[in-house]
């Protein structure tokens, strides 16, 4: 199991090596017409340990969809970035990552989309599942949903459908499959070595809010597990978690 995670400001330096465990909230399925409501990156290095982690829910500049799903309400994106705003920084901590997520080509189209929508073509980068991963190493296992997957390697209770939650969770999925006498222990040496190649863009910082002042990073918050049989489990908390500053 991973080491609980590091503090809500740590992130890693721009233009690391390993993986990056994404997962991302949306205001729908479709990512041609639905817009991401809420984006985690957990940082993972060439060996699997945590380097960092950026989460923040995001204006959508609509309507935030399924709350009964994600639990995200209209009133807490209220001053929430918009993606452009935090685009520039999620483009340093996926470079030279192999990206990571539990059905990732999900998770990849939603990203994709996003930025095509600020005219930025997103690499070809190679990609890992966790689900996939499970379905090879879990043998075990009783159905293929993230939380499924987590119950079958024991990792515990999570705070499910918030995008830092699940992420987290499935750097944890990834570990333990990786660890599993099964699977091949050179498997990613390949997709390493070709994420690192992958030249990535940049894109200036965004000059979206007037007063000039810094880009709110709206997180939220829960425990981890494991809780006993029948308690409930905690509620989230929405914590501002650093800033990133809008420069030229």
């Amino acid at each position: 199991m991973l080491p609980r995670p590091t503090p809500a400001t740590s992130e890693a330096l721009p233009g690391g090596r390993g993986f990056a465990v994404v997962d991302v909230e949306a205001t729908g399925r479709s990512p041609w017409r639905h817009r991401v409501v809420e984006v985690a990156v957990v940082l993972l290095n060439e060996r699997l340990r945590p380097e960092g982690e950026f989460a923040t829910l995001l204006d959508p500049l609509g309507p935030v969809g399924p709350t009964h799903v994600h639990r995200i309400r209209q009133a807490d994106v209220e001053g929430a970035p918009r993606f452009r705003e935090i685009a520039p920084r999620l483009l340093e901590l996926l470079a030279g990552r192999v990206l990571v997520g539990h059905h990732v080509s999900c998770d990849h189209a939603f990203l994709d989309r996003e930025f095509a929508r600020i005219g930025v073509p997103l690499p070809p980068v190679p990609v890992l599942c966790t689900m996939r991963l499970a379905r090879a190493h879990l043998p075990e296992v009783r159905g293929y949903g993230l939380a499924a997957c987590a119950e079958a390697a024991g990792l515990g209770w999570y705070p499910a459908h918030t995008a830092l939650g699940d992420a987290r969770v499935t750097a944890e999925l990834l570990r333990h499959c990786v660890g599993e006498p099964s699977c091949p222990p050179d498997d990613w040496a390949g997709p390493l070595r070709e994420a690192a190649r992958v030249p990535w863009p940049r894109l200036g910082r965004a000059r979206s809010r007037p007063s000039g002042g810094p880009v709110p990073l709206l997180r939220r918050e829960a425990p981890y597990g494991p809780w006993l049989p029948g308690s409930a489990a905690p509620e989230l908390v929405l914590t501002q978690a650093g800033a990133m500053c809008s420069t030229a």
